[in-house]
C-alpha cells in the first residue's frame, strides 16, 4: 500500500502539469514566455565557452568538435574546450581535429586530466578554471547544436538578469531506429515538451539536462560551482542555483539533436545513473530546499521534481508485492482486479495526457505506431524499475555508485533499422 501511495504522489505531479496545460488552453495564452532578447552589436557580443566532456567516445568526438566550431559567433570570443578523460584512441583522434581547427583560427583547448576525479562535474570545473568567459555552454559529445544556437540563446540570458541558464529542447536523431528508441523518444518528447516547458511556464523549478544548455558563470559560482557529490551533477547545480536566487529559461527552439541508447543494457546503465543521482540529490538538498527563502509553491514543485525517481522503487515494490500476493493465493488474482483496473486507468490517463500532444505536434508518425509504442511503455518501465531498484535503495541508505558512461552509436541513415535491441533483455 505504501508503494502505491508513493506512485500516486509521483503521479500527482504529472497530473498538475497536465492541468496547467489545460488551463492555458482555456485562457488562450501561455503563462510565461522567454523575454525578447536585445539586439547586441557584433562588437559587443560576449565571450562564450563551449565545453564538451568526453570519455572513450572515438566515434563521435570529431563531429562534436566540428559542430561547436561551426557555431555562428565572433572567432575571438568563441572558446571551445574538449574535456577529455578518455583512455582509448579518442584522444588521438581528437588531437588531430583540434590541430586542424586551430589552423583555421578556432580557439580550441584539448584538456586532459591526470585522473577522472569528480567525473563529468570534475571535468567541467577544471575547464572553467582555464577560461573566464561569462557564459558557458555544455554539450554531451553526441549532441549537435545548430549553427545559430548561440545567436538564439545568449540574448535570452542577457534579457533576463536573474536567469542562471537556458535549456534547449532536445531531439533524437536515432528516434526511429527500433522500438526501444521509439519508447525513449516518446518519453523524452513528453519530458521536454510537457514537463520541462510546463514547469518553466508555471514558474516551477525545472532541470538543466546536462547538455544543450547555456549557463551564466555568475550563477554557477553563486551556487557553489560544480559538485561531484551525486551522479546527477546537472540536477544538483540546478537546485543549488535556484536556492541561491537564480532561475532557468526553457526554449523550444532552436532544437538540439542528440542520441538515445539503442540497446536495453545501455539504457539500463543510463537510467540507473539518473535514478541513483536523483536519490543522492534528494538526500543532499531536500532540507536545504525547505529551509530556504523560496516560496512554499516553489519548495513543493522542487520536491516533486527531485522525488520523481521514487517511481522506480515504488513500482518495483508494488509489482513484487502483487505477484507475491497472487502466488500466496494459489494464483488467484481476483482480489487485486479492482485495484489494478483503477490504477491502470489512472496510469493510462497520465501516459496519454503527457505523450499524445507532443507526438501529434512534433509529427512523430501515424497514430497506430503511437498506440503500439504506448502499449510497450508500461512493461519496459516495470522492467527498469525491477532492474534499478537495488541501486536506488542502496543510494537511499547512503551507498555510492560509480559514474558509468552510457554507450551510444552514431545515428543510422534514414530508413535503417536494428530491431534486435530487445535481445539484450
Amino acid at each position: 500500500m505504501l508503494s502505491l501511495l508513493g506512485l500516486l504522489l509521483v503521479a500527482s505531479g504529472f497530473l498538475a502539469l497536465i492541468g496547467i496545460n489545460i488551463f492555458e488552453l482555456l485562457i488562450g495564452r501561455r503563462l510565461r514566455v522567454p523575454l525578447p532578447g536585445p539586439l547586441v552589436a557584433e562588437a559587443n557580443l560576449p565571450h562564450v565557452l563551449i565545453q564538451i566532456p568526453v570519455f572513450n567516445e572515438a566515434e563521435m568526438v570529431a563531429e562534436a568538435l566540428q559542430a561547436a566550431a561551426a557555431l555562428q559567433w565572433p572567432r575571438d570570443r568563441l572558446h571551445i574546450q574538449l574535456l577529455d578523460d578518455s583512455t582509448d584512441e579518442t584522444s588521438t583522434i581528437a588531437q588531430r581535429i583540434v590541430l586542424n581547427l586551430r589552423a583555421q583560427g578556432t580557439d580550441v583547448l584539448h584538456l586532459r586530466r591526470a585522473d577522472r576525479s569528480g567525473y563529468k562535474a570534475g571535468a567541467l570545473a577544471a575547464g572553467m578554471a582555464r577560461c573566464d568567459a561569462p557564459y558557458v555552454a555544455i554539450f554531451d559529445v553526441d549532441f549537435r547544436p545548430p549553427s545559430n544556437w548561440l545567436r538564439a540563446v545568449v540574448p535570452m540570458l542577457i534579457a533576463d538578469k536573474k536567469a542562471g541558464f537556458v535549456q534547449s529542447r532536445c531531439e533524437f536523431s536515432n528516434y526511429a531506429t527500433n522500438w526501444l528508441t521509439r519508447i525513449q523518444g516518446l518519453m523524452m518528447d513528453a519530458h521536454y515538451t510537457m514537463e520541462q516547458a510546463t514547469r518553466y511556464r508555471a514558474g516551477w523549478l525545472f532541470q538543466f539536462n546536462g547538455t544543450a544548455g547555456l549557463w551564466r558563470r555568475e550563477a554557477i559560482e553563486a551556487a557553489g560551482g560544480w559538485s561531484a557529490d551525486s551522479l546527477c551533477e546537472d540536477l544538483d547545480l540546478t537546485v543549488r542555483a535556484r536556492v541561491a536566487g537564480w532561475h532557468g529559461v526553457f526554449t523550444m527552439e532552436p532544437v538540439v539533436p542528440g542520441l538515445v541508447p539503442e540497446k536495453v543494457r545501455h539504457w539500463r546503465v543510463q537510467q540507473r545513473r539518473w535514478s541513483t543521482g536523483f536519490v543522492q540529490v534528494t538526500r543532499k538538498l531536500m532540507k536545504q530546499i525547505w529551509t530556504s527563502d523560496c516560496s512554499f509553491g516553489l519548495k513543493l514543485s522542487s520536491s516533486f521534481l527531485i522525488l520523481i525517481q521514487a517511481f522506480y522503487p515504488c513500482a518495483a515494490v508494488a509489482t513484487a508485492s502483487i505477484l507475491a500476493g497472487v502466488l500466496l493465493r494459489g494464483g488467484d488474482a481476483t482480489d487485486y482486479v479492482p485495484l489494478l483496473d483503477g490504477f491502470a486507468a489512472f496510469v493510462a490517463f497520465i501516459a496519454i495526457g503527457l505523450t499524445l500532444v507532443p507526438y501529434l505536434v512534433l509529427r512523430r508518425g501515424p497514430l497506430h505506431q503511437y498506440l503500439l509504442t504506448l502499449i510497450l511503455l508500461p512493461p519496459m518501465m516495470i522492467y527498469i524499475s525491477l532492474s534499478n531498484a537495488p541501486a536506488i535503495l542502496k543510494s537511499s541508505f547512503g551507498g555510492t555508485e560509480t559514474w558509468k558512461r552510457t554507450p551510444k552509436s552514431r545515428a543510422l541513415p534514414a530508413g535503417a533499422s536494428t530491431d534486435d535491441s530487445f535481445g539484450d533483455l
